[in-house]
């Protein structure tokens, strides 16, 4: 059978566009003796994403000009033979931006059965949850009274955390660009909102949201989010740094910021890590989250872009700030 595919056809210089993005349709060989074929019902686009799409050295290969993307997606076996993956399992892997594939089942996850829609392990049960979960337990060792301010926090790591915030007793404080997503992440529960783009200066709002200042800053920006939670911190501060998006797109290195001294003075803490080091607790995670989402203590956010072809431009929005959560593409 044929698959769509989109195609790295070149790499973006600043902001991507859709002439980056090339949509094909390949041949797939026939099945094998352990293998199976996989039709894709969701997949994931996510900021880390740009930086595989520059050709450099880092954590993770850059795509190939040419060749398919990656990213999570969730999948239903329509053929198989291989035992452990039946027709009609359901499967977490990294084959996105694609229609179809044949797989071994190697790096590919078994879903459990549950009540919750399985594009649900995409954000708060996927790597995005991971992630805001890591990032406050384990890297922050954010404790209960302290004070927490989130960056990006309406977006798929960030609405997350300012969740499992206020579940582990801190005052969190959150950092959105529109009125709008200030608003809604409101009736999330946080104490104190902050508009970015309308507040002025960013240092004086967060000083007037955090008077007695800042015990942890989950971050997700970078450049002027992360000069004023220097500015704010408290004397061994924790600043757990999971990304960097204000400077994803820039096309000259971005200046570091001018206050790396209150590192010294405040003695503080900066640690920035790869959810994927920390995937052997995710069981842990898994069944906390399972059990918060069940109780109605976290509220799983999506916004939903239709068809593959429209991945591109669901994936440029993230850069553009018109996510709530978790974005998503929905292929069937």
């Amino acid at each position: 059978m044929n698959a769509k595919q989109i195609q790295l056809k070149s790499r973006p210089e600043g902001l991507p566009n859709a002439n980056n993005f090339a949509e094909a349709e390949v041949a797939l060989a026939a099945i094998k003796d352990g293998e199976f074929l996989v039709k894709n019902l969701w997949m994931s686009v996510d900021p880390y994403m740009r930086g595989r799409m520059i050709d450099r050295k880092s954590y993770i290969a850059p795509f190939e000009i040419g060749a398919v993307l990656e990213g999570g997606a969730i999948g239903e076996v329509i053929e198989s033979n291989n035992s452990e993956f039946p027709v009609g399992s359901k499967v977490n892997s990294m084959h996105g931006w694609r229609s179809h594939y044949v797989t071994d089942g190697t790096e590919i996850t078994r879903l459990p059965q549950t009540p919750i829609s399985e594009s649900h392990f995409l954000g708060v049960l996927g790597m995005p949850g991971m992630t805001a979960w890591t990032g406050l337990n384990r890297i922050a060792e954010l404790k209960s009274g302290e004070t927490l301010f989130v960056s990006a926090a309406s977006g798929a790591v960030g609405s997350v955390a300012v969740q499992i915030g206020k579940l582990m007793g801190a005052r969190v404080i959150a950092s959105v660009g529109s009125d709008e997503k200030a608003e809604h992440i409101k009736s999330l529960g946080v104490d104190a909102v902050i508009n970015y783009k309308t507040c002025g200066d960013l240092t004086a709002a967060l000083a007037q949201a955090a008077p007695e200042g800042i015990d942890v800053y989950f971050e997700n920006v970078g450049g002027e989010h992360l000069t004023a939670a220097l500015n704010n911190m408290k004397d061994h501060g924790r600043i757990a740094v999971c990304g960097m998006i204000a400077q994803y797109n820039d096309t000259v290195p971005t200046p570091g910021p001018a206050n790396l001294a209150q590192i010294i003075m405040k003695k503080l803490k900066i640690e920035g890590f790869i959810v994927f080091e920390h995937w052997a607790h995710y069981p842990e995670f898994a069944k906390q989250m399972g059990q918060w989402l069940a109780e109605g203590k976290v509220t799983a956010e999506q916004t939903v872009y239709e068809g593959l072809s429209n991945a591109p431009e669901a994936f440029i929005g993230l850069f553009e700030g018109k996510n709530r959560g978790k974005m998503i593409v929905k292929l069937t």
